[in-house]
């Protein structure tokens, strides 16, 4: 067992062996980077490990979730090996975190709430009502809602399913709805044959349109980054992923989406099958449709994602808008002082607290985390710091900085200060020379050649690497790798610079996106994304009009200078037409009955479009189809078609 404290130094236990995927071994820079960690953190406190034990009921020791083909999508196992002290290769910080998040099974919160954990990257909670299970956020896929609802029913008894609550838009809170309903499949028509009219949807308002349009127009970028943010291509071991400081990782399955019944518009009391809630909007804060909500008869109050035992992110590594600082602190803060005679808190993510003055501790220190961020960042923007200036100089204070809930294993000061900088101010920082320059391919040669040459930067870049200045050693080979991405001794040592990036950060995040670079670095980029058609079920339920301007993104520019088209687009199961219009190389479109003008009419159903904009159907299939019908020129529609890019989802990072 993890003793926290008991060893002044860090270990060898897991690091005696280069890994297989060629991440070096821990420097002794590294190491003493790491081990005055030990020094700084009071790592003798256990009350975390204490609470994350309370109310074991059981687990599951093999707990791997396979797809309906066999292929795994989630193991639980192959985090085994996160045990003892931390290695030299991991943040002891971060190791902690990643410990903790291995305490999983199912635990009994208070008298009828329970919590599975560690059966996806968040927790599903179920709370016994009158008549059946309310479940709370059922995870991320269908196929690890469906193990973990087997579990509980295993463990407590059967009982039908009354409601589902989503707390709030992102995906790991929903996506494995359909996980839940009985005899069906994971197809197109999942919905038609279930008792869902049968069970209380209960969401946000805005729940829908936030769910379903959050990925659709840059969805294609953000799952690219995303595999970067979790480094989806790395070996679960001490020198790559060992969480992602919410959780382990987000499973990759069948994601599904159901529409609410009753929608949250505002803070309300709500009976929900025999069970009293009151609902705390805090749409705005980490997601943009969410609420909270406070059990009475329970004494439990459940902070959904709004806090969450780490620093949050005000912009995540992936990709997104940027969050706001000031709203996410004031809803805390009234979810503080609305607090009754609160006895335990659990949420979205990680494990719960009990009694009342360590949770409203918890409550104050996650509300000025966030508000000391922006507060500061605002201070020094103002006397004119850049974003990295910012960056560097933000320090948070010791009563923040010591507490482990406030801790950066997700967002960190240093990017949320940026974030907070950019939600005001924007990208430019006022400097002029980085108003206009020069691209990274041509400036980076230039450099090279400044420098002396390949020879003298990698020269200098082993004088920074032996004097542990992996930073700089970073920026300097960065200029090389991408002046010649050829250079294989350049990759490698950026790759060696990396890797002791990685085994220094505290955030999960970062540490995945420096191992997965140096992974990439040594191994090339992935062949395939992530592979859209497991987003079906949801782009189901997304609005036609959010595909039609994302038609219009990828229309390229230049190789339709010239070209005019238009087009109507007749979805046969929907009873609507759309008609589009292609012009000094910008695309239109518009709900409007079919315009006898255009160059070709196509009759297709919702579905088989669907499957046409993310790839599971080529153009050439679908245009000459017996599902669908052509009116006019089908050399037009092909002609029309080949205007638009085809993103894969898997461009270079790390090199040009």
């Amino acid at each position: 067992m993890f003793l926290l404290g008991c060893q002044p130094t860090q270990t060898e236990t897991h690091d005696q062996n280069a890994d297989d995927f060629g991440f070096t071994p821990a420097s002794t820079h590294t190491i003493d980077a790491n081990n005055a960690v030990l020094a700084e953190l009071p790592f003798a406190n256990k009350q975390d490990f204490e609470d994350a034990k309370r109310g074991f009921i059981a687990r599951l020791p093999q707990l791997i979730v396979v797809d309906e083909q066999g292929n795994k999508i989630w193991d639980r196992t192959s985090y085994d090996f996160i045990e003892g002290d931390a290695p030299n290769s991991v943040n002891p910080s971060l190791w902690r975190q990643a410990t903790l998040n291995n305490i999983d099974g199912l635990f009994e919160v208070t008298t009828g709430v329970y919590q599975l954990r560690g059966f996806d990257l968040a927790n599903m909670t179920v709370i016994a009502g009158k008549t059946g299970w309310i479940i709370v956020d059922p995870l991320t896929t269908a196929e690890t809602a469906k193990v973990a609802l087997e579990f509980i029913n295993q463990q407590l008894g059967k009982r039908p399913i009354a409601a589902i609550i989503f707390t709030h838009s992102h995906m790991d809170h929903f996506g494995g709805a359909l996980g839940l309903l009985e005899n069906i499949t994971l197809g197109s028509n999942a919905l038609k044959n279930s008792a869902i009219e049968e069970i209380d949807i209960i969401a946000p308002a805005g729940f829908m349109h936030e769910a379903t349009s959050e990925n659709v127009m840059a969805g294609t970028a953000m799952s690219r980054r995303a595999m970067y943010m979790y480094g989806k291509q790395l070996p679960r071991s001490p020198r790559g992923h060992i969480d992602s400081g919410l959780g382990k990782e987000p499973a990759f399955g069948q994601f599904g989406i159901l529409s609410p019944t009753t929608v949250i518009a505002q803070d309300s009391a709500q009976l929900i099958d025999g069970v009293p809630f009151e609902f705390q909007i805090v749409s705005g804060s980490e997601a943009p449709a969410e609420f909270t909500f406070y059990l009475p008869e329970q004494q439990a109050y459940c902070g959904a994602e709004l806090v969450s035992k780490n620093m949050h992110n005000l912009y995540t590594l992936r990709g997104a808008k940027v969050r706001d600082a000031l709203t996410w602190s004031s809803a805390i803060d009234s979810a503080l002082t609305a607090q009754r005679d609160t006895q335990v808190y659990f949420g979205s993510h990680h494990w719960p607290i009990w009694g009342q003055e360590a949770i409203n501790s918890f409550l104050e220190k996650q509300r000025d985390t966030y508000k000391y961020i922006h507060d500061q960042s605002v201070r020094m923007l103002n006397a004119g710091l850049t974003p990295a200036e910012i960056a560097e100089a933000i320090e948070m204070p010791p009563a923040l900085s010591n507490t482990f809930a406030s801790r950066g294993y997700y967002g960190t000061a240093k990017h949320n200060a940026k974030a907070v900088y950019q939600a005001y101010l924007g990208w430019y920082d006022a400097n002029p020379v980085n108003l206009d320059p020069l691209p990274a391919v041509a400036s980076a040669a230039k450099y090279v050649k400044l420098i002396g040459g390949a020879d003298k930067v990698i020269e200098q870049a082993n004088i920074a690497l032996d004097a542990g200045e992996y930073r700089w050693a970073a920026e300097l080979i960065n200029h090389l790798v991408v002046a010649d991405d050829g250079n294989n001794p350049a990759k490698a040592l950026l790759a060696s610079a990396y890797d002791q990036l990685g085994y220094q950060a505290e955030s999960a995040p970062w540490r995945d996106v420096y191992l997965s670079a140096a992974y990439e670095l040594r191994h090339g980029s992935p062949e395939k994304g992530i592979d859209l058609a497991s987003m079906k079920q949801i782009l189901l339920r997304s609005p036609v009009e959010n595909f039609l301007q994302s038609m219009a993104s990828r229309v390229i520019g230049p190789e339709a200078f010239g070209e005019e088209f238009e087009l109507n687009i007749n979805f046969t199961d929907l009873d609507k037409n759309y008609v589009l219009t292609l012009k000094n190389a910008v695309l239109h479109h518009k709900l409007a009955p079919k315009s006898a003008t255009a160059n070709a009419t196509l009759n297709i159903s919702h579905e088989l479009f669907i499957d046409l904009i993310i790839g599971s159907a080529g153009v050439s299939d679908v245009l000459f189809s017996d599902d669908l019908e052509i009116e006019g020129s089908k050399i037009d529609l092909a002609s029309f078609f080949s205007k638009l890019d085809k993103p894969k989802g898997v461009f270079n990072i790390v090199t040009p």
